[in-house]
């Protein structure tokens, strides 16, 4: 890259170092939001390979998860429903995998151990 000073644009230099400096940061931010993406798409295949071949480990995991959301609620007042608080397991990055999960140990602990599993299922 060639500069060429002149003295009448002596502000040049300063906006070329800001621009480059701006470019960085900029570049810093894409890497770092990148990086975390490629972490959490990771952790879901990682979540996604767990295979369920103990009864124990499955109870716990059918116990654990929950069946539905729990963080949805009705507030009511005074006996009459003034709000609702809408389900926000969506907004969790690994839901589809946890539930996925849940669904794999009920399925083993139904079909391998022969176990009811509709006191999993409230």
């Amino acid at each position: 890259m060639n500069i060429i000073w002149k003295a009448n644009q002596p502000n040049r230099l300063a906006n070329l170092v800001l621009t480059s400096e701006v470019s960085f940061q900029l570049t810093q931010v894409n890497q770092l939001s990148k990086l975390s993406f490629n972490l959490l798409q990771v952790l879901r295949q990682w979540l996604d390979q767990i295979e369920i071949n103990n009864p124990r480990i499955a109870r716990f995991l059918s116990s654990v998860i929950p069946a539905q959301c729990p963080f949805e609620r009705d507030i009511v007042l005074f006996g009459r429903k003034v709000g609702h608080i809408p389900p926000l397991c969506k907004l969790n990055p690994f839901y589809e995998q946890l539930v996925s999960l849940r669904f794999r140990a009920l399925c083993f602990l139904a079909d391998q151990c022969g176990e009811d599993v509709q006191s999993y299922c409230s």
